[in-house]
């Protein structure tokens, strides 16, 4: 089946976040959104078919995960990722933010260093900081368009007593797909000082055209023993409304540590229509996905392309995997002030400020490239001539 991510589906008025709270975030409800992590392509048929399914039985009860939705994520990962996993493996999270929390609130005590590596996805600040717990930084460093880690200050930082790293894996905003030797020397270092990593694998799925995702526990036996994995049908299928993730711990010691937070939240149960559309996108969702991950390569392509042409004042860095894209405004001289009104007011365009992704994001933007093609040109379209306003008027 050919999939249409041309279509252009109006989202307004149907409670989303990305589209309705713009007024609140942006000032005004005319700005092209392309902020929220979320895709405004349809929710695939093989899905949508499963959940109308379950709903028209019409009644809405108390419900398990089955063995055939454990099969279909074992498996999945399997298949798209090789690696083995066990039913017993898995936990359940409504999120994985909320289970960055548990995380934290199970591995780490008041006071206790947790390890971020900014510019990075937000909500990790939080994570550490709203538990009373103390956050390091660890900030990556820009060389040759990409970013790397800097090693020498994480193994201070780990010598230093740190008990916790949070990894983001692909990286986010900045689209790094990690590779197994950037992955493997990080490793050695938290497992030489006993620091626990913490891996967001959300976008593990969305890798692009000529990169691979290396799943962090896949390393060794000892790094998996050492490491909490976390995953979602989210981002790869846009089912981030059905509030279903999984949490995969080899170590039955931390799974034991974990499951207690979880239990004593009285969350485990979770989502019935999240559970049987998590179980459906696994089963069914190849073709879907590879079909997906061809469009948003085209729209990366789209975007390159006419940066290099039109925006000689952004750098766009290329984003090897996830569907956001990471734009260094720096050379404009704008400052974030300016540079936040003047992408809203002048260019049309609801962004996420590069300042949101703590130190090493001053001067960037974060744009999602998970739309139709047509919305992304005018989008462009409508930076290009605000840039050229601009450059005459000064």
């Amino acid at each position: 089946m050919q999939y249409n991510f041309d279509e252009i589906i109006d989202r307004g008025n149907t409670a989303c976040v990305k589209y309705d709270l713009r007024k609140f975030f942006f000032g005004n409800n005319e700005v092209i959104p392309m902020w929220v992590a979320d895709m405004d392509f349809r929710t695939p048929d093989f899905v949508m078919d499963a959940i109308r399914k379950r709903a028209a039985h019409e009644v809405l009860g108390y419900s398990i995960r089955t063995d055939s939705y454990f099969d279909a994520l074992t498996a999945w990962i399997q298949r798209r990722h090789h690696w083995r996993t066990e039913r017993e493996w898995i936990a359940f999270s409504p999120g994985i933010v909320p289970a960055v929390n548990m995380a934290v609130l199970a591995f780490t005590l008041r006071r206790d260093k947790v390890i971020i590596q900014p510019p990075v996805y937000f909500p990790f600040f939080d994570a550490v900081k709203n538990h009373n717990r103390k956050l390091v930084y660890n900030q990556l460093i820009m060389e040759n368009g990409r970013y790397r880690m800097n090693y020498e200050n994480l193994e201070q930082l780990c010598r230093d007593g740190a008990r916790m790293l949070i990894l983001s894996n692909p990286h986010n905003p900045a689209g790094n797909a990690w590779r197994a030797d950037e992955l493997q020397r990080m490793a050695d270092i938290c497992l030489k000082y006993n620091v626990l990593m913490i891996s967001d694998e959300i976008h593990c799925d969305l890798v692009n055209r000529g990169y691979k995702h290396t799943v962090l526990a896949s390393l060794s036996p000892e790094i998996a023993a050492n490491t909490v994995t976390m995953v979602a049908p989210s981002k790869t299928f846009n089912l981030a409304g059905m509030a279903t993730s999984s949490v995969i711990i080899s170590n039955p010691s931390l799974m034991k540590r974990f499951r207690k937070v979880l239990d004593g939240l009285h969350i485990e149960m979770g989502n019935l229509f999240g559970n049987v559309a998590a179980e459906a996108a696994y089963m069914h969702g190849d073709a879907w996905l590879e079909q997906l991950l061809d469009y948003i390569d085209g729209n990366i392509h789209t975007l390159i392309e006419f940066a290099e042409t039109h925006l000689p004042q952004v750098k766009v860095i290329r984003p090897e995997a996830t569907y956001m894209a990471w734009l260094d405004f720096s050379q404009t001289g704008m400052s974030d002030a300016e540079l936040k009104k003047f992408t809203i007011e002048e260019a049309g365009l609801g962004l996420n400020e590069g300042t949101q992704f703590g130190p090493g994001g001053d001067g960037y933007m974060r744009m999602n490239l998970a739309c139709p093609r047509p919305v992304l040109m005018k989008a462009l379209k409508q930076l290009k001539h605000a840039l050229g306003k601009r450059m005459v008027e000064s």
